[in-house]
Formats: structure tokens, C-alpha cells, sequence
């Protein structure tokens, strides 16, 4: 049986409810957000020197 007395209260309202966006991430969501981005200019990186030497390789200078 539940101890806390919400009766009546804004939890059974009908409007809709109201995110909150104000709020920062925690540090868990930070640092994986940069080690996302660090991996997407990584990968970004590798894939254009893949392209330059792919297309020395066509062009014969390599």
C-alpha cells in the first residue's frame, strides 16, 4: 500500500505533462558524446586518405 497522499494532485491532471529541457546531460553523456564525434572525424579522416590513395593508385602515380 502506498504511503504518499497524491489525491487530488497535478499526477492525475488531464493536460498534457511538460518535458524539461533545461537540464544539462551528466558526464557519462558527455563523454560519450566526444568519443562519438572523435570517432566520426576519425573515420572521416581515414576514409578521405583512403580515397586520395585509391585515386593515386588509379591515376598511376603510386
Amino acid at each position: 500500500m502506498s504511503r504518499h497522499n497524491i489525491t487530488g494532485s497535478e499526477a492525475f491532471d488531464r493536460a498534457p505533462y511538460v518535458l524539461i529541457r533545461g537540464v544539462r546531460p551528466s558526464g557519462r553523456h558527455r563523454r560519450r558524446a566526444r568519443r562519438l564525434w572523435a570517432s566520426a572525424v576519425l573515420f572521416g579522416a581515414l576514409a578521405g586518405l583512403g580515397g586520395t590513395a585509391v585515386a593515386l593508385m588509379v591515376a598511376g602515380v603510386i
